[in-house]
């Protein structure tokens, strides 16, 4: 594997090529953290951190499933569309009086559903995955509308629960139960992606598609499989939110799959496929939360600058992935 070399006084360390751009996220973040300690006091409460979790739960699921679209070299631009359609039915479903349980399989079961069948659009009849997903996208979207053209309210004791139910220390610190899930899905990912036949398969895919399909791969069930995985994300992801908002809303989480994909790329994945961490994933979510937590201790700035930094980190990880893969060839 190629390597670049970092000199620490005489001691030169290796560093593989692959793991640069998760590095430059870690320390962007512990950057990005050192400035709002040192700007404003409040910033150090670990409870500012627990937040950033809590609120971004829902993104950093949908964002493990799509680390794997793009360590295949895909895309999914269906993703945001998918989790506002898993609250929507949700929401409808439990507005008519469903036990909580029958809903959630249900709302589960339609995130992959609907990637299965893109993942065999894409390897089937060999279109790109971008138009198949955005096809997804516009679907997913439309079904929200046709579910209902307003916000549907959350009332049943289940969702309310999970809603409110904190889990904390005895300094007053607390996560949600959604955060609990997003780390097991991480831990869960990683655990797929390291030491299974499928991560590996998933890795050589996005590495060389061609050589790995003369290797005897399956690359076929490979790819349907990954946009499979995004597929049951999103619908874990919009399950989240519902219990976010106690809602499903039409056009609740438009433009999710720009902040999924930005929050990937910005965690080191390579859009071409083959490179990429979960660790570094969840990196970029913390990274564009740590963003979003700034401007908001400041006051001053528009909610709109969270887009302006974000599309010029955006910029400048995909830059550094370019600048390492050209250097280090």
């Amino acid at each position: 594997m190629s390597s670049t070399s970092l000199t620490l006084g005489r001691a030169k360390l290796r560093l593989p090529r692959r793991q640069v751009p998760v590095l430059a996220t870690l320390v962007l973040l512990l950057v990005m953290y050192g400035i709002g300690v040192s700007q404003y006091r409040a910033f150090s409460n670990v409870q500012v951190v627990f937040n950033v979790f809590i609120d971004n739960g829902f993104l950093l699921v949908v964002a493990v499933g799509m680390t794997f679209v793009i360590l295949t070299g895909g895309i999914d631009l269906s993703v945001g569309s998918v989790v506002a359609m898993t609250a929507m039915v949700s929401a409808s479903l439990l507005q008519q009086g469903l036990p909580a349980q029958v809903v959630l399989v249900v709302a589960l079961l339609i995130g992959p559903l609907l990637g299965f069948l893109m993942g065999c659009a894409i390897h089937f009849f060999e279109i790109q995955p971008f138009i198949v997903t955005l096809a997804g996208m516009f679907f997913a979207r439309g079904m929200c509308t046709f579910i209902s053209g307003s916000s549907i309210p959350i009332t049943d004791g289940f969702w309310t629960t999970m809603s409110q139910q904190r889990i904390g220390d005895p300094q007053g610190n607390f996560v949600s139960i959604s955060v609990l899930i997003a780390f097991a899905v991480v831990i869960v990912a990683a655990w797929t992606l390291a030491y299974t036949r499928l991560g590996r398969n998933v890795y050589a895919v996005g590495g060389n598609p061609q050589s790995a399909l003369l290797m005897g791969l399956p690359v076929g069930r490979t790819r349907i499989a990954v946009y499979t995985i995004s597929g049951l994300c999103s619908a874990i992801g919009g399950i989240l939110l519902s219990f976010y908002t106690l809602s499903g809303a039409p056009l609740i989480a438009v433009g999710m799959e720009l902040d999924v994909i930005a929050a990937v790329v910005i965690g080191g994945t390579v859009l071409t496929g083959g490179s990429g961490y979960v660790f570094g994933t969840v990196l970029g979510v913390l990274a564009l939360g740590v963003i979003q937590t700034l401007i908001t201790f400041d006051g001053s700035l528009n909610s709109w600058w969270t887009r302006i930094v974000i599309g010029g980190l955006l910029f400048a990880f995909i830059l550094l992935q370019r600048l390492v893969g050209i250097r280090y060839k």
